[in-house]
């Protein structure tokens, strides 16, 4: 894929904006809390602040709850904010499917019920904010064979459920280990879908001496973790995600000076909204450790800035690819 002259480097900020639930439990349809999202507002007014639009990728219960339009409804409007969808299988009805970890990948479900399930999500999101999601990211990172065909006809414009350098395959999930780290197209524009469907996956880079072999050599390490540690540490090789989520900010900063050098046209960074309250997820246990993941984007913001990377939206993104 290509974008027009001038266009990048870019980012965007993406929040996986779901329910509270204890991850180390079995899936559940209905232990789950939404205390948090009055704090997502917070996050709004730090970046706004920063001038920063982020997406938020929301999931079914969350799209439910009155409170996230009082929250962000008036930022989507100004276009201080973006919504897109995210699809938890477990929570998003119809509810017709055995709760098991294989089904918890929205690509796993049969075709028919993961289009259901799209749809009504798709539909809530829309009556909540009075315009249509243009960009989707599966729960788990979930995407199968048919989930192109179903958001393509859903009106998805982008996807974001790659996470390029990762692999999901021993729990039945999707493997993204040879997936590149660059935007392509998943299918380009043409007469039955003039605005194509756009893949835009999440960032994540090798650094270190090795990183023009970090796939090869990271992935045959799966089962000595200790040793990609030990590489990391000599400054050899890491995998860097883009998150403040088990991720310090100078390894970050490596990450997006590597992205920078290599090219990308956009770098995408994410993390879950439960994490803005204390207590939720592994990342954010107390206070201290949220007050850390602001200084986090901080240093990004800055970082960025200094880099001559500015934030983009949507709008930006697909107006800039070329077929």
């Amino acid at each position: 894929m290509q974008f027009a002259t001038g266009f990048g480097p870019r980012f965007v900020v993406t929040v996986d904006t779901e329910e509270e639930f204890d991850w180390t439990k079995p899936f559940d349809r209905y232990g789950h809390g939404l205390k948090h999202v009055p704090w997502i507002g917070r996050f709004q007014e730090f970046c706004e602040n920063c001038g920063v639009a982020p997406i938020y990728l929301l999931d079914y219960p969350v799209a439910c709850d009155p409170r996230v339009i009082d929250t962000l409804g008036a930022a989507v409007a100004a276009g201080r904010a973006e919504i897109g969808v995210q699809l938890h299988p477990w929570v998003s009805p119809p509810h017709d499917e055995d709760l098991n970890v294989h089904n918890s990948y929205a690509g796993n479900l049969p075709p028919a019920l993961e289009r259901a399930k799209f749809d009504s999500l798709r539909r809530t999101i829309e009556q909540a904010f009075g315009r249509a999601p243009l960009i989707y990211r599966a729960g788990r990172y979930g995407v199968g064979p048919q989930t192109a065909r179903i958001l393509a006809d859903g009106g998805i414009l982008v996807d974001t459920s790659v996470r390029a350098q990762f692999d999901y395959t021993d729990q039945g999930g999707p493997g993204f280990r040879d997936a590149p780290v660059l935007p392509w197209w998943i299918e380009q524009p043409g007469p039955e879908n003039p605005a194509g469907l756009m893949e835009l996956p999440l960032t994540a880079v090798y650094c270190g001496v090795l990183r023009r072999h970090g796939s090869l050599i990271y992935h045959a390490l799966a089962r000595t973790p200790r040793l990609r540690g030990v590489l990391a540490r000599l400054g050899l090789l890491e995998r860097v995600p883009l998150t403040p989520e088990g991720v310090d900010a100078r390894a970050a900063l490596r990450g997006i000076d590597a992205a920078i050098n290599d090219g990308l046209p956009v770098l995408v960074f994410s993390f879950h909204s439960p994490s803005l309250l204390p207590g939720h997820t592994p990342y954010v246990r107390d206070g201290d450790a949220l007050d850390r993941m602001y200084d986090w984007w901080r240093i990004i913001f800055a970082h960025l800035h200094q880099r001559g990377v500015t934030p983009a939206s949507l709008a930006d993104i697909t107006a800039a690819a070329r077929p």
